[in-house]
């Protein structure tokens, strides 16, 4: 029977490759080098583990066949920054992001094709909600990357790309196991942040595990109002159940918050916001909206990003202002995609939450 390896969570992963083995009649020591072809040393097809007998190379190309994404567009930036679209066997595409920062490579990944949750300030919630992707798809967003040139593997993963993961948590949840397994990438949990707008069961299902993965709460208002106007979750999950949930979260959370000129960016935004980080403990990215990924919104000025955060650590909130990666490129969270995509098919609806 044929199947997809990389869509199994390492140990389930080892579980059917031992079986096969088994089952084959192969030495055992076939096992640990088929499993290690997978993520830690991959291969982009079977044929090129040579270390393998030529028989057991054309039963797994058979009956378990690696999967691809393929490189739809993608652009580099002057400062480093790469953004590629990638294109899904169905046809649809997601995004991921390379940012290098000295030593540190980060890699901002995608959940979902396209976004149900429509944020004003985000491109990808102008195109509409496509598909959950699979668990393989996800990690494949990384291997790709390995394939390419084992050097550029991240050092840190966020799942800050199309979508929100929390809504696709069992990709996400097996996702995250390759991305952290020795057996997988061997990212360290602390280097892996999940992204959400605050979907309630999501981050109850990441709180029982027992990784050490960060949580980042798209936060982008301090006020239930002003929230609403820009995230239209803010109607089923509330921002004080949002604040709650991340007080039993058990590990330091972080808030993200696109500073939007007229909207959220006032000394008064800054003491609520100050308010609501305290209790948690909470650090505070700011992140200057993209220009170009949000039409009707602009980005505050540096001077009142500056003045924002300064008023923050005033009162005693540690707070850092992200430098704006890409600017020369469609590197907004779904600009390339809009650009590129949106006029090949209209969007469909989706059972939001």
């Amino acid at each position: 029977m044929t199947g997809n390896l990389l869509d199994l969570a390492p140990k389930a992963a080892a579980a059917a490759i031992a079986a096969l083995v088994e089952g084959q009649g192969w030495p055992r020591y076939r096992a640990t080098q088929i499993l290690r072809r997978l993520w830690v040393a991959p291969i982009a097809r079977w044929d090129d583990a040579t270390e393998l007998p030529g028989a057991i190379r054309r039963l797994l190309g058979a009956e378990y066949p690696l999967a691809r994404l393929a490189v739809a567009r993608r652009e580099v930036s002057s400062d480093g920054t790469v953004k590629t679209l990638w294109r899904l066997d169905d046809g649809e595409a997601i995004e991921s992001v390379w940012i290098p920062s000295g030593q540190r490579r980060t890699l901002c990944i995608s959940s979902q094709a396209g976004c149900a949750l429509g944020c004003r300030f985000c491109a990808t919630g102008r195109m509409g909600f496509r598909r959950d992707l699979t668990a393989a798809e996800i990690a494949l967003q990384v291997r790709e990357l390995v394939l390419d040139d084992p050097a550029r593997k991240p050092t840190n993963v966020v799942f800050m790309g199309m979508g929100e993961p929390l809504l696709n948590w069992p990709s996400v949840d097996v996702a995250l196991s390759i991305l952290n397994d020795p057996d997988g990438f061997g990212i360290g949990a602390r280097h892996i942040t999940v992204s959400t707008v605050g979907i309630l069961p999501g981050m109850a299902a990441l709180r029982a595990r027992p990784e050490q993965f960060r949580l980042a709460i798209s936060l982008h208002a301090a006020d239930d109002v002003t929230r609403l106007e820009l995230m239209p979750i803010e109607k089923k999950y509330h921002l004080a159940e949002v604040l709650a949930a991340a007080k039993t979260f058990g590990r330091r959370v972080t808030f993200e918050y696109v500073m939007i000129a007229g909207k959220n960016d006032g000394d008064r935004d800054a003491d609520r916001l100050a308010r609501l980080a305290r209790p948690l403990g909470a650090h505070l990215n700011l992140l200057p909206l993209h220009p170009g990924g949000a039409p009707g919104l602009s980005p505050s000025s540096p001077s009142r990003i500056r003045a924002f955060a300064e008023r923050l650590r005033a009162a005693g909130i540690e707070a850092v202002v992200r430098r704006s990666r890409g600017l020369d490129i469609n590197a907004a969270c779904g600009q390339l995609y809009v650009e590129s995509e949106a006029k090949r098919r209209p969007a469909r609806a989706t059972p939001a939450g």
